[in-house]
């Protein structure tokens, strides 16, 4: 398993889908966060998507993991695989 920053941008949702749906999201998002699928979510300052860090095996798997969501149609999403980097105190 490797990390991966996902870039989500939402695209073609409107405001009523949108919170039609929101309750529905959050809840599979949290189930995300709890299992250790999603270990990180930051909300875009212009609400237009997020960026997380997600624990996959491979960019298949990322899609894989959140196509449960009720957003994912409505989801353009960049997959970069990254790494830890440690800091050495001087």
């Amino acid at each position: 398993m490797g990390k991966f920053m996902v870039n989500i941008q939402l695209e073609g949702l409107d405001t009523e889908t949108r919170m039609k749906l929101l309750p529905r999201e959050q809840e599979l998002v949290k189930e995300l966060e709890q299992n250790g699928t999603i270990i990180e979510t930051y909300i875009k300052l212009d609400m237009s998507g997020i960026y997380m860090v997600i624990i996959a095996a491979d960019s298949d798997d990322v899609h894989s993991k959140l196509s449960i969501l009720p957003y994912y149609p409505f989801m353009r999403i960049e997959i970069v695989s990254i790494r830890m980097v440690n800091h050495i105190n001087q």
